[in-house]
């Protein structure tokens, strides 16, 4: 090994601490010796290689088949000086090393060569679909993994919606970002037929830090190396926040697991730790008043409903629910699209509009509201339970969003609200409480209604805390 390369290797090497070096060394051993390419146990480690087919064999159940060959393309882009001229077809434990400095510890300017090779062997310029190829495998590639090691941490692809649909919706939604040298941002077949070269996409990866995050899931899990350390970041630790309150209760969120965490990206860094089920329209039953219910005084949440159309969209509030005949909340608050397209929209500083809460008033509406204004809101739930409108012509004044809903007045078909976060002392033991143990009317009525039957579903389950719904 030359001076040369012996201090770049010895420099990346020394980006890890030592039990992380030992881990990245016992997975190198492992590869190269599954590869069949090293000597003696005794030989030297630079002459131990890594070949693909050792690459797919340990990664053939937790990767898909086209990441590891993603990975692996990554790895043997890596030009190590002295080495003679062409690409080897086996990995060297120097191109190995810098490959894991560079994506986990390096930053966008030492990553992007390698994430060019990912996405097209022969380096670029790119075209936008390859681009979006590799940024739907990525994500498809982090839930599969995630699944696999069991670190859902409550959700799974059973008790969510199905994640198809949401894969592409966030890798476009990701892709929105990419902006040609000029700054515009294009769109549709423009987007995918343009050529990116490689400062574009070293800006995107920079700009776009969920592109890192997932490529770390995919090494740290698809390889098994550095999962347990303790230098993992909160993008990391709080990729998929803890679900809790659904286990057992046959209930499939209306949230899939590639919104949830985009959505939960954008909470507060202290909010993004835990959701946790308050309402359900399936469970609790379709009542205004239950709703109020279920979100009164319970912290932080957020609101997400489906329309008779398909469409499904909600609302973030920064703060508890109160019923009154005020706006509340604050510049946290944000509106969202999940179906048929997954943004968030954050607040313009045009009014305070935050979030409007209220029942049983004779001069005030009546109902749910986040952003716009009275009988113009961006989002809005009726207390006449069903009817809702989303108004925005063009755009929401409080969080420049478009109309949420299929239809500007739209049918509602289920809503949930997640509570996010520490819950609240405030919210004290009032939630252990049934409905039908506060309120015998509203058992009485469920009877003459003929629902009885769903009185089990409507009871809360005993407060579930830490490890209950975390066994995928």
């Amino acid at each position: 090994m030359g001076n040369a390369e012996s201090n770049a290797y010895q420099n990346h090497l020394s980006r890890f601490l030592p039990e992380e070096q030992s881990d990245i060394d016992g997975l190198f051993d492992t590869l190269s010796g599954s590869s069949g390419s090293s000597g003696a146990k005794n030989a030297k480690a630079a002459k131990k290689t890594v070949t693909l087919e050792a690459l797919q064999a340990h990664t053939r159940e937790p990767l898909p088949q086209p990441m590891t060959a993603r990975l692996y393309n990554g790895m043997k882009s890596i030009d190590l000086p002295g080495k003679s001229s062409g690409p080897s077809e086996q990995i060297a434990k120097e191109q190995f090393v810098i490959f894991m400095s560079n994506l986990l510890k390096g930053n966008a300017d030492e990553k992007i060569s390698i994430i060019m090779r990912m996405i097209d062997k022969t380096g670029g310029p790119l075209k936008g679909k390859q681009i979006r190829e590799f940024t739907e495998d990525l994500i498809t590639s982090v839930i599969h993994v995630l699944s696999y090691r069991k670190e859902l941490k409550g959700w799974s692809l059973e008790n969510t919606r199905d994640s198809s649909s949401g894969v592409k919706a966030l890798a476009s939604e990701l892709l929105s970002e990419l902006k040609l040298p000029d700054g515009t941002k294009p769109v549709g077949t423009q987007l995918l037929e343009a050529n990116f070269d490689q400062s574009v996409i070293g800006d995107w990866v920079y700009r776009v830090p969920q592109i890192s995050v997932f490529l770390s899931v995919v090494i740290r899990q698809g390889l098994h190396v550095l999962h347990s350390l303790p230098d993992q970041t909160n993008d990391i630790l709080n990729l998929v926040p803890h679900c809790k309150g659904i286990k057992g209760r046959g209930v499939v969120s209306l949230f899939d697991i590639p919104a949830i965490i985009y959505i939960n990206s954008h909470l507060p860094a202290e909010m993004q730790h835990k959701w946790q089920l308050l309402f359900s329209s399936r469970l609790h039953g379709e009542s205004f008043s239950q709703l109020c219910a279920h979100i009164v005084n319970k912290g932080p949440c957020l609101v997400i409903i489906r329309d008779l159309d398909g469409f499904l969209f909600g609302g973030f509030a920064s703060h508890s629910w109160e019923v009154k005949p005020q706006f509340q909340g604050d510049n946290r608050c944000f509106l969202f699209s999940v179906f048929p397209t997954l943004a968030v929209y954050t607040y313009t500083g045009y009014n305070e509009h935050y979030m409007y809460l209220n029942h049983g008033q004779q001069t005030m509406p009546n109902g749910l509201g986040m952003g716009g204004q009275h009988g113009y809101f961006g989002l809005w739930i009726d207390s006449d339970y069903g009817k809702g409108h989303s108004k925005a012509k063009p755009r929401c004044t409080t969080y420049n969003s478009p109309q949420l809903s299929a239809k500007e007045d739209f049918t509602l078909d289920a809503l949930e609200v997640w509570a996010v976060g520490d819950t609240p002392e405030s919210a004290g033991r009032k939630g252990k409480k049934s409905i039908l143990d506060v309120d015998p009317q509203a058992q009485a009525l469920l009877e003459m209604a003929g629902k009885s039957r769903q009185s089990e579903g409507l009871r809360e389950p005993m407060e579930e805390e830490e490890g209950d719904d975390d066994e995928n």
